[in-house]
């Protein structure tokens, strides 16, 4: 049995944070229906390498995160879209919207009103910068975050302008972050039977996304400087060239300095840095750089990264994503699973039973509308009334 079984949830969520989220619930076995408005789907669902697939509206953007839910396609705009909704969440645990505050209101998807509904309800709210202060509604992605919080300014090399970390990290690391949140008010509700309301700003979470150099400036007031892929103090924490590829070392501690010395042939230098204080480390920076660079050469940085393991030193030849779903380790992890033949990525953890697990593909919009409402007494003419007037949409009977 997964964890979430048995947990209903409300998904009214677009783009990445918030469908990552409520993707992780349901791959832990929660039941999560995914609501989109009857004429403005998911944007999503139009983004992706396949134009075949775009126009379907099944993008593959979309369904990076768009498996193992159910989906309906209802106007909440409407007010007999309004009462099917209401009566949807007086069955459900958790509700998820990543809407702006007006349209929050415009929706009537407000905490207050909702959890008058459902009082033990778990509802999540997942916006740019939270529901307070003074950018509370501004509107946020998740370069724009980047750019605010400082992770821009942070990357990069040490005399280029700040940039951009290409994959959206701030935006799944929200995601994660809203799934944690939810988990944990779940787990106190089954202690005390009470709700609550969660507020998740991306701005606070790539805070945590980079906390100890958050810490580090609060504690200083020196904010960090881009150093690119060699650190600036120490000699194995960097990107080296080889005979063929680009090896990235992780040798952080004397110890591992001192044994990706000796993998390199360098005993002498090994015993210096054993007995060197960590205080003192830095000064060796440049002279051990220069040894590093001119043996590491010599061979292939697939060569090196298997020597360097064998001697506990973290080090990795650089690869492109393509290369690293290839290899053999992500095979045996259970990270991808298939579904109707397309690979997904699931979970990033396992465990020993129950785990996560991808149980149905990415649906079409509004693909279980009729089955949805159904559960609710809905019968197959007043849902034929509600389709005519553009309440809900079904694709199909």
């Amino acid at each position: 049995m997964r964890p979430f079984e048995g947990i209903r949830v409300l998904d009214l969520t677009h783009v990445f944070a918030g469908p990552f989220c409520t993707y992780q619930l349901a791959v832990l076995g929660a039941e999560v229906i995914k609501i989109e408005p009857v004429d403005r789907p998911d944007m999503t669902r139009a983004e992706g390498a396949d134009p075949a697939l775009n126009a379907a509206g099944m993008g593959l953007v979309f369904q990076a995160q768009g498996g193992g839910k159910r989906t309906l396609a209802l106007d909440l705009k409407s007010d007999a879209g309004r009462e099917v909704f209401d009566r949807l969440v007086q069955t459900a645990d958790v509700v998820v919207q990543n809407y702006t505050a007006h349209a929050v209101v415009a929706l009537g998807l407000e905490y207050g009103r909702l959890s008058a509904l459902k009082p033990d309800l778990i509802y999540c709210a997942i916006s740019g910068y939270g529901a307070t202060g003074d950018k509370a509604a501004h509107p946020a992605y998740d370069v724009v975050i980047q750019a605010f919080t400082g992770v821009m300014a942070a990357n990069g090399e040490a005399d280029s302008p700040p940039v951009r970390i290409g994959p959206a990290v701030i935006d799944y690391g929200t995601g994660a972050q809203a799934a944690l949140a939810i988990s944990a008010a779940l787990f106190a509700r089954a202690q005390t039977g009470q709700g609550r309301r969660i507020d998740v700003a991306m701005s606070d979470c790539a805070l945590m996304l980079m906390n100890s150099s958050t810490f580090g400036t609060l504690s200083s007031g020196a904010a960090p400087r881009p150093f690119g892929n060699r650190d600036p103090n120490l000699a194995g924490y960097a990107a080296y060239e080889t005979a063929e590829g680009t090896l990235m070392i992780g040798a952080y501690t004397n110890a591992q300095m001192a044994g990706l010395m000796r993998a390199v042939g360098a005993p002498e230098a090994a015993a210096e840095i054993e007995a060197t204080p960590r205080d003192k480390i830095a000064a060796r920076r440049d002279s051990d750089v220069a040894l590093l660079a001119k043996v590491l050469r010599t061979r292939p940085a697939a060569e090196w990264e298997d020597l360097l393991n064998a001697h506990h030193v973290p080090a990795a030849r650089i690869r492109d994503l393509k290369q690293a779903l290839d290899e053999p380790q992500f095979a045996t992890r259970g990270v991808v699973q298939a579904q109707d033949g397309r690979p997904f990525t699931v979970a990033g953890f396992l465990y020993d039973h129950g785990g996560p697990e991808l149980r149905s593909p990415p649906h079409a919009h509004g693909q279980d509308s009729r089955a949805v409402l159904g559960e609710l007494g809905i019968g197959e003419a007043e849902f034929d009334s509600l389709a005519a007037q553009g309440v809900v949409f079904s694709p199909c009977r």
